[in-house]
């Protein structure tokens, strides 16, 4: 059984201010490519679809194309999870866009969670779905008090799941949390409401032949070879700049074991930190790569990011060496660099304001996303 996992695409995120929907688009195709090149049985995406819970309308349609195809054009059968970015609803309903006898989409947590069973050679693969859930709504839903954190809220679904697995069957799971020993990124949302410990022991996946994890962006092992974060298609921090970014592929054969081979992805646009003299950097030839620029000059330099867009179009971030000492780095027009995107700090802004659940509506968004981009343009050609 051959299976293609990845996760974290955050389909609507901006890098800077600066769109994705190009590089996202890519990134599809590559996914979309490996499935067929390597005629995989089973394509699992591990939750963080999109950014957030209502992503912007181009977001939407691009994903919704892309399952269309994978589930009309390939063999594939379709293994999808909500990430503690998407709306479980919004991920529930895509399973319209695919055969139920041939995909387990999952949005919400469930007390009674099916597997997907699925055949080879060898005999069954039985696939659970775990979607991210709160403690909260892990409690309503398996009646539970004692669900206190987001291990309790792991353990409450592999357990739901581990009942339904037939007997003899190979089991692999599809799940997002954050595991413990496991390394983060930037970007990565709390897993938590209530404060504490958020890490889940990898102890709870016994039983399980391979585990299809989502949420840290860096591809990585969490306690056990079978246990396994793709990684993020792309870099969405400069903690990530150079970082090799890749699909999953795990072939698993009659006795259960799983081999791994990575799949590389190619970004349209990479993500890079220079560090080093301003004459040195106007030399470099042109890029249109996410770039934060470390200057090594004793002196300001007049009009720096100016002269450096230049160059590097989608430069995002300007810091001084000798600035770094200090608590903050100075970002393009010398304000205190945030994490946040404008985009969201309005759609914050807005929520405060009107109340829970009453941020921007799409229409809001995307006057807001123009004045956003028109300002940048303004900036590049002041």
């Amino acid at each position: 059984m051959r299976i293609l996992h990845t996760a974290d695409l955050h389909l609507g995120r901006q890098f800077g201010g600066i769109s994705l929907d190009d590089d996202h688009a890519a990134i599809l195709d590559q996914i979309a490519r490996a499935v067929c090149e390597t005629r995989a049985d089973v394509l699992a995406i591990a939750g963080d679809v999109f950014d957030r819970a209502v992503p912007p309308a181009s977001a939407v349609k691009l994903f919704n194309g892309f399952l269309s195809w994978v589930a009309s054009e390939t063999g594939a059968a379709i293994v999808l999870i909500a990430g503690n970015h998407d709306s479980g609803d919004r991920i529930a309903s895509m399973s319209l866009l695919a055969d139920r006898k041939r995909a387990l989409i999952r949005g919400e947590v469930r007390a009674v969670e099916e597997p997907l069973l699925l055949r080879d050679r060898y005999g069954v693969v039985a696939v659970s779905a775990l979607p991210f859930a709160y403690e909260y709504a892990a409690r309503e839903c398996f009646l539970d008090t004692a669900i206190q954190s987001p291990h309790d809220v792991m353990a409450a679904q592999v357990a739901a799941a581990r009942s339904k697995v037939p007997e003899g069957a190979r089991w692999v799971v599809v799940a997002h949390a954050f595991v413990a020993g496991s390394q983060t990124s930037e970007g990565e949302r709390s897993l938590t409401r209530v404060g504490g410990i958020e890490t889940v022991s990898p102890d709870v996946f016994s039983g399980a032949n391979y585990v299809a994890l989502g949420h840290l962006h860096r591809a990585q092992t969490a306690g056990a070879a079978h246990i396994r974060y793709s990684g993020s298609p792309m870099a969405f921090g400069f903690d990530e700049a150079g970082a090799e970014k890749s699909m999953t592929l795990i072939e698993i054969d009659g006795a259960g074991t799983a081999t791994v081979e990575l799949i590389p992805f190619r970004p349209l646009r990479g993500v890079r930190v220079f560090e080093g003299l301003f004459a040195d950097v106007i030399k470099q030839p042109p890029s249109d790569d996410f770039v934060r620029l470390v200057l090594a000059d004793r002196e300001p330099i007049i009009d720096a990011m100016k002269r450096i867009r230049v160059i590097y179009p989608n430069a995002c971030e300007l810091a001084y060496q000798r600035d770094l000492r200090a608590p903050e780095i100075k970002s393009l027009e010398g304000s205190v660099a945030s994490r946040a995107e404008p985009l969201d700090v309005v759609d914050e802004f807005l929520t405060f304001v009107r109340g829970a659940g009453e941020g921007m509506s799409e229409d809001e968004r995307t006057v807001v996303a123009a004045a956003l981009d028109d300002i940048r343009q303004k900036e590049i050609a002041a």
